[in-house]
């Protein structure tokens, strides 16, 4: 019995090691990896990468790994001669294949969010122009123009829409006082805009956009994501 018991003793001292060599493994991966997720023209304010899957060590023996979930915040690009900045995108990425001695990888597949926050799209927007969320999965959208010597405030609720998978298009649903000639031109060319949205890694691509409280929620998919080298 007193055998036993220190055989079980050493089974579970050799255990928690090499759950701790593991996990440091995972620690020092996770690190090296936040360094090579590369977006080409863009800067990113702080990226945050966690592998999943237990043991990592056998995962890495094999040269794959199942999923690596990826936090990126403070992504900006310029598009069309104007910065655009998504405030958050989180991506789960599987089936992961390493290579070139560990020093990159590519995932098969990703899913995930990105998030554009109001006060950022109307950043993007024409001066004068405040960007809300309107409820109903429609964003309101204010802004000023001079007709007849008089400068008028209007507000639409408008539609938003993903054109090309990279453009995020804001077009009013109706503009008010669309009976007053030339009314309706000045207000939409205040309130309706598109602009690019190209803070991507690459393989990621947007594909479908919903207005919320938070901002535009964006749904992202991609294949064959590159991951460093």
């Amino acid at each position: 019995m007193r055998a036993l018991r220190i055989l079980l003793v050493v089974v579970v001292v050799l255990g928690g090691v090499c759950i701790a060599v593991d996990r440091a493994a995972v620690y020092f991966a996770e690190s090296e990896a936040e360094g090579r997720v590369d977006i080409s023209g863009s800067t990113v304010d702080s990226t945050d990468v966690s592998i999943k899957g237990f043991p990592f060590l056998t995962q890495v023996a094999g040269s794959t790994l199942d999923e690596v979930d990826i936090r990126l915040t403070g992504i900006e690009t310029a598009a069309a001669g104007r910065r655009i900045r998504i405030s958050e995108m989180n991506a789960e990425l599987h089936d992961i294949a390493l290579s070139g001695g560990f020093s990159s990888a590519t995932a098969a597949r990703a899913t995930g969010t990105a998030t554009i926050s109001y006060e950022d799209l109307t950043h993007v927007a024409d001066d004068g122009v405040v960007v809300e969320y309107g409820g109903n999965g429609k964003v309101k959208v204010t802004g000023t123009v001079d007709i007849l010597g008089r400068t008028l405030s209007r507000s639409v609720t408008s539609t938003v829409t993903l054109v090309d998978g990279h453009t995020v298009r804001v077009h009013a649903d109706k503009v008010p006082g669309e009976g007053i000639p030339g009314l309706e031109d000045l207000v939409r060319k205040k309130t309706d805009f598109e602009r690019e949205v190209g803070a991507l890694p690459n393989g990621l691509k947007l594909q479908r956009i919903e207005p919320t409280r938070d901002g535009l929620e964006i749904s992202v998919t991609g294949s064959d994501i590159p991951l460093g080298g």
